[in-house]
């Protein structure tokens, strides 16, 4: 017998881990088949060009995450266009381990319900079962929306969940050898990895409720609610000494340390903080040999634990190492302890209220000062002003709308507060309200809606932030569909995905079969689900929509469910066997549950996770660059005109002479003093203002004060007074400071035509164009640290570099400069031409047609845009709206400089390259003016074309919105219904007037039927 338990055990084993590498090999495979190519859009181009070249990303940094990259762009073997494939391949390979770890866990909970304890060995109904379990739960989420997301491109949550996964297949692992000698080697490896994992991503912390209570639960013999209770808030107390006390505190009493030895005993920068690490380490040491000598098992555990937590938080030396060495990505410049400590904490986000805070109608009524910031000097730390807290003249508990005052999108947020929960204008927000939108837009739509995405299925990729009752962006089950009417821009997507809740179904049963037959392993993955999911939200606290969707952010609760789906398996067979025998039970259920969740994600996923042959971010970033003139110096601002740029510059060396300036960034002096050096090969910007004119503290910002100066200033000149020392160019304020300030906000600056034609801003046949004197308003009532330095670039650059702005970025970080900013491809060029006075300059419409037709036409890439797979939202509405446009403004612009052939040729050229789609209302707009100059140059076979392309998709959206209208009006998207008929009524129009009198006669009929069906809309 027992030969026969020993021979069953060692099958087991070898068959677990045989199938665990099975579903790894599954796993990746996939996510190598489908992974992206090239740089992804978001954050990834930031990560790669960091990991690449070991630099340093942005708060709070992610120094392991960028060395494991760095190893696997060494995959590429020096073929620079490669790196990013094999960066995204890390993440797959990261992706495909989880999985094997999340088998592991599910098969090692599964095996606790089949067996009646640990000694009895499975029979081949038990082990079908419990390898069945994890087979389903492990695939099922290998083709999960969120993580799939994920493991295909260069993001720090496909490592973290690795993370996740691993300590707590670990803590099970301690679970079943916790009475052999040696078992707790499990808790110094999970320590281990919770160290390592900071230097990843946050998220793995949050584990560590769940692995205390399994330590609780299997070390105490007496389980009782208080013990349970006590047990939790420990583990409670442990999360915030490792989160606040060994991540920042550490950190925060180095710095002081480190100011002590610097200031007082006049050291080196970094003394102080080395001599507390050395402290922190004899201390460690000697509390472990303490615990050894007095034979303290617990204290030695917990002191190793520590240790070990410090050896992976070590990582995190790489951030003031790299920083020091000047990378040009070098965000913060994190190179001694009082900045690192501030880059940890993310002090340029901001703060977040959580127990206690203002609503959004709070008024500011005092500030208090809350300490002193410092920053280094050149041989000792300088005192940068002081931290300043708001004292708001109402505070409640638990605020969630919390926007206030000082918050830079206050109007927006508060707008979007009223909108989400129907209040009137001037009704104050109530404690109801607050928790009625916790739990309508933060917990439902900016989680469940996520959850219910990955285990019911979902519509489309497009953003859903701002509606529960938008197809666009919603969960779908996909039962009820037939009867929705809804259009086939949904229905024949690549992400529409319907699950039929299938997966959603086999978890919860999974879930209520645990808490029935073992209620404490059901609590601990009940803190994992919860403490990855709905505590991130409270935590967090979001103030409103956000740039994108945040789903990523959820991944461990997902994962805590995808257990529970495979639990599902074993509660499926348990029923099942009530009519049937055994082993038809267990095979049967195993089969079901296979085809009825990972095969059903596999097939309904794959199509909106297929980014094999998607370049759209890498072309997108290029054409941004290749837009560019020689030398020149490129403002961006939002995260996708800003990160895959830096990837195509600091990883393929495209156009190393553009000098890419982030504006979001630029009012850090450290981000100032960077641009003043050379990077790559660029000169450094015409900055002139030294470091004390604009360093942390000084110069923040400035107000305008009218002085009534008449007409307009010579930038110089002002800019030369608001850097001024003298008392004279100050003003002093009611707390007695004295700050520069903005005598008037119309400027000017003289233009030398013949330096502006040598330095081959225009060509020579444009010089008579040019103008004496550039004249603009500057728009702002302040003047920020970043306006600051555009003002220093513009009055001293001399036009010897071209200056440019993207095509995407907002004209309110312009400057006022937009009557002088001609289209170039996808960015602005300032030019001193001569303005028409006749026209309104501010509109960004106007053109250097010729110079733009030879970038667009000739230069541009197109990402495979007509040809791949699957394209992404931001592809399809952000970057796609931009072709159009720009196509449209280079044909109006060529047509009116009488160049109607290049017009021509360059509306066939986005023919030729562009796939004929509207994703949106705004899209089909554009693809209506790209029609328009086809007819207006004669090709009437292509306008037709564009115009019943607009139409089908028109008449598409009104039908769905008709039917709408029949249950509830507002359920009616106005907006795409209003400007539906409007392009219905132009397009009728341009179609009689360009010999289209079939397609006009159509079109017509169509608006007039729907103008019927949309009549009570006006009433």
């Amino acid at each position: 017998m027992n030969k026969l338990y020993t021979y069953t055990a060692m099958s087991y084993k070898k068959i677990n881990n045989l199938a665990g590498w099975l579903c790894f090999a599954i796993a990746t495979i996939t996510y190598i088949l489908t992974l992206e190519p090239s740089v992804s859009f978001w954050d990834c181009g930031e990560f790669i060009s960091c990991a690449y070249r070991l630099q340093v990303s942005h708060q709070p940094g992610y120094p392991l995450f960028a060395m494991l990259g760095k190893a696997f762009s060494l995959l590429s073997m020096g073929d620079h266009t490669k790196v990013a494939y094999f960066t995204n391949m890390m993440s797959a390979v990261a992706s495909g381990a989880t999985i094997m770890f999340l088998f592991w866990t599910i098969t090692a909970l599964a095996k606790k319900l089949v067996l009646k304890d640990k000694n009895d060995f499975a029979d081949n109904n038990q082990l079908t079962m419990v390898i069945g379990a994890g087979l389903v739960g492990a695939l099922a989420f290998t083709f999960t929306d969120t993580f799939w997301f994920s493991a295909v491109e260069t993001i720090v949550f496909a490592l973290s969940s690795l993370c996740t996964a691993i300590v707590f297949w670990a803590i099970l692992k301690w679970e079943a050898h916790a009475d052999e000698p040696g078992a707790d080697k499990w808790i110094v490896l999970i320590a281990y990895m919770i160290g390592l994992s900071i230097g990843i991503h946050l998220l793995n912390l949050l584990t560590i409720p769940a692995i205390a209570m399994v330590y609780y639960f299997r070390r105490n013999k007496n389980i009782g609610l208080k013990g349970g209770i006590i047990a939790f808030l420990i583990s409670i107390v442990i999360l915030g000494l490792v989160q606040f006390g060994i991540r920042g505190y550490t950190i925060y009493f180095a710095a002081w340390f480190d100011f002590f030895f610097v200031n007082s005993l006049g050291l080196g920068f970094g003394s102080g903080a080395m001599a507390f690490l050395l402290l922190l380490a004899c201390m460690l040491a000697g509390g472990i040999w303490y615990s050894i000598r007095n034979k303290k098992p617990v204290l030695n555990l917990a002191l190793v634990c520590v240790t070990f937590i410090y050896l992976g938080y070590g990582s995190f030396i790489y951030i003031p190492i790299r920083a020091a060495a000047n990378t040009d990505l070098n965000n913060s410049h994190p190179d001694n302890a009082f900045t690192l400590y501030g880059y940890l904490n993310r002090i340029q986000y901001g703060e977040t209220p959580l127990l206690s805070g203002p609503y959004y109608d709070a008024k500011i009524v005092d500030e208090k000062e809350s300490g002193i910031i410092y920053r280094k000097g050149e041989s000792r730390y300088e005192n940068a002003g002081k931290k300043i807290d708001y004292v708001y003249d109402h505070n409640t508990f638990l605020p969630r709308m919390w926007s206030t005052e000082s918050d830079p999108y206050y109007a927006q947020n508060v707008q979007f507060y009223k909108g989400w929960l129907q209040m009137a204008d001037g009704q104050a927000p109530t404690f109801s309200d607050n928790i009625r939108w916790l739990f309508s837009w933060q917990i439902y739509q900016m989680y469940a809606r996520y959850f219910l995405w990955n285990f019911v299925g979902r519509y489309n990729e497009m953003d859903g932030q701002q509606s529960t009752t938008d197809v666009n962006g919603n969960w779908t089950s996909g039962i009820f569909d037939g009867g929705k009417h809804l259009p086939k821009s949904i229905t024949n997507g690549t992400n529409y995905a319907p699950l039929y809740a299938l997966p959603l179904v086999l978890g919860l049963l999974g879930a209520f079969y645990h808490f029935k037959r073992r209620k404490r392993d059901a609590l601990i993955i009940a803190l994992l689900f919860f403490f990855t999911g709905i505590a991130i939200v409270l935590y967090v606290n979001q103030n409103a929509v956000q740039p994108r969707e945040r789903d990523y952010s959820y991944v461990g609760s997902f994962y805590a469910f995808a257990i529970w789906i495979g639990l599902g398996v074993l509660a499926l067979a348990e029923l099942v066997r009530i009519k049937l025998n055994a082993r038809v039970a267990a095979i049967g259920s195993f089969a079901l549950c296979m085809i009825a969740v990972p095969v059903l994600l596999a097939c309904k996923e794959w199509r909106g996770h297929d980014r094999s042959t998607k370049l759209t971010p890498h072309d997108m970033a290029y054409n941004y660059l290749i837009s560019c003139p020689k030398n020149a110096i490129l403002f961006t601002y939002g995260d996708n005109d800003t990160y895959s740029l830096w990837y195509d510059q600091e990883v393929e060396g495209i156009r190393p002479d553009v000098r890419i300036v982030c504006l979001s960034l630029f009012s850090g002096d450290w981000y100032i003093r960077q641009m003043q050096g050379k990077m790559n090969a660029s000169a450094p910007l015409p900055i002139t203002m030294p470091y004390d004119k604009y360093k942390e503290g000084v110069r923040d910002v400035l107000y305008f004060n009218d002085e009534k100066i008449p007409g307009a200033v010579e930038v110089k000149d002002v800019f030369d007074f608001l850097t001024s020392d003298d008392a004279r160019t100050k003003v002093e304020y009611q707390n007695g400071e004295r700050l520069n300030f903005l005598p008037t906000k119309n400027l000017k600056l003289t233009i030398n035509a013949n330096e502006v034609v040598k330095n081959g801003v225009v060509t020579p046949d444009q010089k008579n164009k040019l103008a004496d004197t550039m004249q603009w308003k500057y728009p702002s009532n302040y003047v920020t640290k970043d306006n600051l330095a555009m003002l220093d670039i513009v009055a001293h650059n001399d036009w010897k570099r071209p200056i440019c702005f993207t095509s995407t970025m907002s004209p309110s970080s312009m400057m006022g400069l937009q009557p002088y900013l001609y289209k170039e491809g996808f960015v602005y060029h300032l030019i001193p031409f001569k303005q028409d006075t006749a026209a309104d300059n501010n509109h960004l419409t106007k053109t250097n047609p010729l110079v733009m037709y030879n970038n667009v036409v000739n230069k541009f890439k197109f990402g495979n845009y007509k040809n791949a797979k699957f394209l992404d939202n931001v592809s399809t509405t952000q970057f796609y709206l931009n072709m159009e446009v720009t196509f449209n403004d280079l044909a109006e612009g060529l047509i009116q400089d009488g160049h109607r052939d290049l017009a021509l040729k360059a509306i066939h050229k986005f023919d030729e390259q562009m796939p004929d789609i509207n994703p949106d209302i705004d899209t089909a707009a554009q693809k209506f003016f790209l029609a328009q100059s086809a007819y207006k140059l004669n090709d009437k076979e292509l306008g037709t074309r564009y115009f019943k392309s607009v139409d089908n998709f028109i008449t598409d959206q009104l039908d769905y919105n008709y039917s709408q209208l029949q249950n509830d009006k507002a359920l009616v998207d106005v907006r795409t219904v209003q400007i539906g008929m409007q392009l219905l009524g132009s397009m009728a129009d341009s179609a009689k007037n360009n010999q289209q009198a079939e397609l006009g006669k159509q079109l017509q009929a169509q608006l007039g039927d729907y103008e019927n069906k949309f009549a009570v809309l006006q009433r």
